[in-house]
């Protein structure tokens, strides 16, 4: 503090006139520098971090800028991929053809990485030296640093660094660096998308949509084995939860093939519903299970837990309230070789449960023995409405209650955008069933699906005297 207000003394009393005359900054640096010698070591941290700092953001933004595609691809919304060359000069070093593997392994820090782009390219005016091109953001001066002039002290290759002319057309670009030129600046960039088999499955924004067929075509040629993109128009059907959806590039098949925990699944993508990041939640709950134990499956889409279950060696009652869903879960089975121990139903989902699988639950539980291993899980995987059918379970079964460890366990997903997910979706659930679940009941955060809005699943053994109506003595 004294120094800084010595500073500003020997500023108003002795340079006011100067100071006045002309007042940009570097005139005031002038004048302040003068007296460095008198303020040790103020001066030195101030040139650091203003004139250091200052020169290397602008060369930072200037290699960003380096691989942008040409600026007049702004607003394109057909996508002609001829607008995308440019030329930029990139930094390269020449060195005899013999030594450039030795070159490129000892300077391999320096030397561009870039997929698509070649790091050594032939020199036209000498046809036994090549080039190696190294990458600008390393040598954003185009001279190396003394470490390198060192190796290349002693490979006998100069240190001088060339001005090399680069051709960069569309193959070079990546699919964020395409769309972040062509949508209009500031603008959300869309390049995430679903992989389901060949089809790529895209969630655009209002501000994308102009654009949505560019940016289909872009996604399906940057990304091998896509032949296909779509974009959801509209939200799930919690009917039958699929969607509506337009065809972006591409063919015009959505009959896929998907594979899953080392399990192929083969579907239509517009008519069933498919998520590929539910793959290890689906693996989760079949690692419950066990040789032996039984599933019923409510809302069973076409087979990610069914099929796992039934190759695990459970027995399985399979239902979706979708007829197509139902066809390819028939097809899958028979797909996987477990259609023997899978029974597919296409019904709604509480008429399933108060149907074949009250059932089942009525014939099995009164014949359990005691220390039978037999356990009972029950898959309600529809989170925008399975809480909410937890009600059904209410007096299902009548009689008198079989062992507690023989109840069956309710694996429940559902939504919630509550500040305390865990807390909330226990709380309906509570309110469904009639009764509390506290100590007896656990809660998985399955994934983000928004923002503030997770998806959960709550598993729990249905209390006895929920599950239990007794009969009048």
């Amino acid at each position: 503090l004294w120094r800084w207000g010595y500073c500003a003394r020997l500023l108003k009393t002795n340079h006011l006139r100067t100071a006045a005359s002309n007042t940009s900054f570097p005139a005031v640096w002038m004048l302040l520098a003068q007296y460095s010698g008198r303020i040790p070591g103020l001066f030195v941290v101030v040139k650091k971090n203003t004139f250091f700092t200052m020169a290397e953001t602008v060369e930072d933004k200037a290699n960003a800028e380096l691989y942008l595609p040409h600026p007049g691809v702004r607003g394109m919304t057909v996508l002609n991929r001829e607008a995308f060359k440019r030329t930029v000069v990139v930094p390269a070093l020449k060195v005899k053809k013999e030594i450039v593997s030795r070159v490129l392994k000892s300077l391999k820090q320096s030397v561009l990485q870039r997929p698509g782009l070649k790091r050594v390219v032939e020199d036209p005016e000498d046809e036994d030296s090549r080039f190696i091109i190294l990458d600008p953001h390393k040598i954003p001066d185009f001279s190396l640093g003394e470490s390198e002039q060192e190796v290349l002290k002693q490979l006998s290759v100069p240190p001088e660094v060339s001005r090399y002319s680069l051709e960069l057309s569309y193959e070079n670009f990546k699919s964020e660096e395409i769309l972040r030129a062509v949508l209009p600046e500031g603008q959300e960039v869309t390049s995430g998308f679903s992989r389901v088999g060949h089809i790529a499955h895209l969630n655009l924004r209002e501000h994308q949509l102009p654009y949505r067929h560019l940016i289909g075509q872009v996604i399906m040629d940057k990304n091998p084995g896509v032949s296909c993109v779509v974009n959801k128009t509209n939200i799930i059907d919690s009917t039958y939860r699929n969607f509506e959806m337009e065809v972006l590039a591409g063919e015009n098949n959505l009959v896929t093939k998907v594979k899953e925990n080392n399990i192929v699944y083969e579907l239509d993508f517009s008519k069933v519903y498919w998520n590929p990041r539910l793959s290890t939640e689906h693996g989760r709950v079949v690692e419950l299970l066990r040789p032996g134990d039984a599933l019923f499956d409510v809302c069973a889409g076409v087979g990610p837990f069914a099929i796992p279950a039934a190759r695990r060696g459970c027995r399985v009652l399979a239902n979706d309230l979708n007829p197509q869903a139902h066809a390819w879960l028939l097809h899958n089975c028979r797909l996987n070789k477990v259609h023997g121990r899978v029974k597919a139903f296409n019904m709604d989902g509480r008429d399933f449960l108060r149907g074949p699988v009250r059932d089942q639950l009525s014939e099995e539980l009164p014949l359990l023995t005691e220390g039978q291993t037999t356990a009972f899980h029950i898959v309600m995987n529809l989170p925008a409405l399975a809480v909410e059918f937890l009600d059904v379970f209410r007096h299902l079964l009548v009689g008198e209650p079989c062992s507690p460890a023989a109840l069956p366990t309710v694996h429940c997903y559902g939504f919630s955008k509550h500040s305390d997910p865990a807390r909330d979706i226990q709380e309906r659930a509570e309110a469904a069933l009639g009764a509390s679940l506290a100590g007896r009941c656990s809660t998985f955060q399955v994934r983000n699906v928004a923002p503030n809005k997770e998806m959960l699943c709550i598993s729990f053994q249905i209390p006895a005297d929920v599950l239990y109506k007794r009969p009048c003595p």
